[in-house]
């Protein structure tokens, strides 16, 4: 497991719509939908040799606090992501778009 002092840097690479590994090894894609405003996360892919070190983790979290930070909502169709990341790390949650989000952002 990755600990602080040896945090992977996460790159956005924004004209492949994924954040990656600084070596772009591993990565998570991403397609903006419903106009710009909602971040679906598709696909995560770290490869066999990088497997453990909490790579996974650290691109969601690059992902989450990139839509937080531009007010964004997220779709976690990656299984990755629904299943995995978001059990383990619920504090999200709050990002996972929903009919619900949708209003409640028109209504800003």
């Amino acid at each position: 497991m990755a600990t602080t002092e040896n945090k992977p840097k996460i790159v956005w690479n924004e004209g492949r719509h994924r954040f990656e590994t600084e070596d772009h090894e591993a990565f998570i894609e991403y397609k903006m939908i419903n106009n710009g405003t909602v971040m679906d996360l598709v696909r995560t892919y770290v490869p066999s040799s990088k497997g453990g070190l909490g790579l996974a983790k650290h691109l969601c979290v690059a992902a989450f606090e990139h839509a937080s930070s531009r007010s964004f909502s997220i779709v976690p169709t990656c299984s990755y992501v629904s299943e995995t990341f978001l059990p383990r790390n619920p504090s999200w949650k709050h990002l996972v778009y929903s009919e619900e989000s949708k209003l409640l952002k028109s209504s800003i």
